[in-house]
């Protein structure tokens, strides 16, 4: 468990993503598979998973990012183009299939949109590894999700994306000033900017 300024990262294990917590905001939840480590973790950064925890923002859809959504008596929010997924518990879209899994229909409270604003951050649709996919930026510090890694890399586009939309989002984010990167897998990076131009120069080799 690791923190950048306000946000603390819960690094993810077996499939399930990074999750981030900041204010009474948890980004993501994994596959809900590894709840008890999840739960310490949470426990461990100081929170009261019933009380401090109010809302759950989904960076995309995939079931490694939203299964663990069900465990957590908050409001769910997503991308207003996945809201189907997650109401309809469409196996295709949250690509639950590729774990062995089903998708309980879950119900979004708040849809999210380019421009909106999570506390101090704002949302940025950046579609590509989902259709859906958002990053969150305060200004120094963005929450990715699977849209950048680190180290040049970036999210899958064949199972729901568009390598286009991917080239445009990284785009995008290569001109924002970031400091840390927090991506929905992997190692996060004091050296944002950097890495996601990285990404950048490689994607485009596609």
């Amino acid at each position: 468990m690791k923190k950048f300024n306000n946000v603390t990262m819960i690094e993810g294990i077996g499939f399930d993503s990074n999750i981030y917590l900041f204010d009474d905001v948890i980004v993501d939840t994994g596959t809900g598979e590894n709840f008890e480590y999840v739960l310490n973790s949470i426990k461990n950064a100081g929170y009261n998973i019933t009380e401090d925890i109010k809302r759950v923002v989904n960076t995309h859809c995939h079931f490694d990012h939203t299964g663990g959504n069900r465990l957590f008596n908050a409001k769910i929010g997503i991308h207003e183009s996945e809201v189907y997924a997650l109401e309809n518990g469409d196996i295709n879209a949250t690509v639950a299939y590729m774990f062995g899994r089903r998708f309980e229909p879950m119900k979004v409270d708040f849809h999210l949109k380019e421009g909106d604003k999570i506390n101090n951050f704002e949302v940025i649709h950046t579609p590509g590894h989902s259709i859906g996919g958002i990053c969150l930026y305060d200004g120094e510090t963005l929450i990715s999700g699977d849209t950048v890694f680190a180290d040049g890399g970036f999210g899958r586009f064949d199972i729901g994306g568009d390598i286009s939309m991917l080239k445009a989002s990284i785009q995008k984010l290569s001109e924002l000033d970031v400091k840390y990167l927090l991506p929905g897998h992997g190692p996060a990076t004091s050296d944002g900017s950097e890495h996601i131009k990285m990404s950048n120069r490689i994607i485009k080799q596609f």
